[in-house]
């Protein structure tokens, strides 16, 4: 809970802070892929955490309003997260996301933003049931998401970009991501 309201006071002061920031918005505004790696930590319930690779890919598109960039973005990304225990192991799998962000312009090279959106992810397991049998499956755990991050323009249209982000899903489970990535705008 002190993350969220962290993140939240963070969010609230960049927006507040738009008017004093804001020049052009072009650089920031139009389509844009990219490619995403970074830090992956899934925590069930505050008991046990597994740490792993997080690697996607991200698309989206953003338009100026009023000092601010609005954007739409989508992502699907997987990750070599996975959690051993005796008889068994659990495993995260692929991760979808739709969601929105809102940007302030930091001069012509950098974007400050905090995003949310919807996510949903599978996580995998395998348990031995006793006498030599194993019971696997998975489930598809539909979340919230909430991040904050940099976007810097190398050129027009090449930007690096590092965010973090937090997304709590059903059934107790959390992740925790540090995430940087390579993007083109068009």
């Amino acid at each position: 809970m002190k993350n969220i309201t962290i993140f939240l006071a963070a969010s609230v002061l960049c927006f507040l802070s738009a008017p004093a920031f804001a020049q052009d918005a072009a650089p920031f505004t139009g389509g844009h892929a990219e490619i995403i790696t970074g830090y992956d930590s899934v925590d069930a319930d505050g008991i046990s955490s597994a740490d792993g690779l997080l690697y996607g890919l991200n698309a989206g598109y953003d338009v100026a309003a009023g000092g601010v960039i609005l954007g739409v973005e989508a992502e699907i990304s997987d990750s070599t997260t996975k959690k051993g225990y005796a008889g068994g192991r659990t495993a995260s799998d692929r991760d979808l996301y739709v969601g929105s962000r809102i940007g302030v312009p930091l001069g012509d090279k950098a974007l400050a933003y905090a995003k949310a959106g919807y996510t949903n992810a599978r996580f995998e397991y395998r348990d031995s049931a006793g006498e030599g049998g194993t019971v696997s499956g998975g489930d598809n755990l539909d979340g919230l998401r909430l991040g904050a991050g940099l976007e810097y323009r190398l050129t027009d249209s090449l930007f690096l970009k590092g965010e973090y982000r937090y997304s709590n899903y059903e059934a107790g489970l959390s992740r925790h991501q540090f995430v940087t990535g390579v993007g083109l705008r068009f």
